[in-house]
């Protein structure tokens, strides 16, 4: 053999190794993770913790043997058909979303599973045709809107003692929110309660929606999605000048000036996305994995808000209360 084709040939052989390595790397399990926030917000900082946490209990290390690619879209919908669309360039191998954005995944993909960690209506949405037998790529968890739209309204009128009016924030660019809203009617119109809705599509239209809501509503019902969330702080300034009482869907509103918030305990809910995603991973097809419920719910007071707005919170509801803020 001559020596330049000795060279080469040892060449290769000592490349070939570094080719391989780099093979089993580009082979390692992919989950797209789509945030319809802010990724630098802490409320998503303590949930995909709890995601990434539970991965790891189940084997998953990130960055071992798992990638997780994040895309965040700061609360504007019109963002998620393009970061699902990079997700089917990837090749990712589960997508893990929540809310509207799981509809826009829906309809980029129906071959890459999808994990919603939450969903308000799965099947009025679209994401499955049942909640025991999903039967197409997305599965995950359902917030059971239906029934907590009662049990918030509930909890309203014990703050708000002959509450009659009721005004609701939603984001009507939303069809998730807007399956949310007609349960909140619905529920209201069984409690006798006269709504009046704010319709807003965008954060320069919240401000104008609550000069309608001043001296006509006596409470505010803010239905959960990324653009309230994204907003929350300026919508609690606003209640809080309007002198409105409000209701969430979760804590971190709460933390950030509103009221009260009852609904699912969303680190837990996004511990248990854990598990559909380690499920997945290792072969299970989202059409037979089951849509679950959440199990565990937090019942959040701030006091604080309370005594600006004037408001006594009775003792039995502060008992009941999961946290109280001061």
């Amino acid at each position: 053999m001559k020596r330049r084709e000795f060279i080469t040939l040892l060449g290769g052989a000592a490349a070939w190794p570094m080719a391989a390595r780099a093979q089993q790397v580009s082979k390692l399990p992919t989950i797209g993770f789509l945030g319809a926030g802010s990724g630098s917000d802490s409320v998503w900082k303590d949930w995909t913790s709890a995601f990434v946490q539970r991965l790891r209990e189940l084997g998953w290390v990130e960055g071992r043997n798992v990638v997780i690619e994040y895309r965040w879209g700061d609360g504007r919908a019109e963002r998620y058909a393009d970061l699902a669309a990079e997700f089917v360039r990837l090749q990712v191998d589960v997508i893990v979303t929540s809310g509207s954005a799981a509809v826009a995944v829906k309809r980029a993909t129906s071959v890459i599973p999808i994990v919603f960690a939450t969903a308000n209506e799965p099947i009025g949405s679209g994401l499955v045709a049942s909640l025991a037998r999903p039967g197409g790529n997305a599965t995950g968890m359902s917030m059971q809107q239906t029934d907590l739209a009662g049990k918030r309204l509930e909890l309203l009128r014990e703050i708000v003692p002959g509450l009659r009016r009721l005004g609701i924030l939603i984001n009507a660019g939303n069809p998730e929110a807007v399956l949310d809203r007609d349960q909140v009617r619905a529920a209201a119109g069984k409690l006798g309660l006269e709504v009046l809705t704010g319709e807003v599509q965008g954060a320069k239209e919240i401000a104008p929606t609550f000069e309608a809501f001043k001296g006509r509503a006596q409470a505010l019902y803010v239905v959960g999605d990324a653009l309230m969330s994204t907003n929350r702080i300026r919508i609690n300034t606003l209640a809080l000048a309007a002198r409105l009482p409000s209701m969430y869907p979760n804590r971190a509103a709460v933390e950030a000036g509103g009221l009260i918030s009852y609904g699912p305990n969303f680190p837990d809910i996004y511990r248990r996305a854990g598990d559909y995603v380690d499920k997945i991973l290792r072969g299970g097809k989202p059409a037979d994995i089951p849509v679950e419920q959440p199990t565990k719910f937090d019942l959040v007071i701030n006091l604080t808000t309370a005594k600006a707005l004037g408001l006594e919170i009775p003792p039995t509801l502060l008992a009941r209360a999961d946290e109280v803020i001061e």
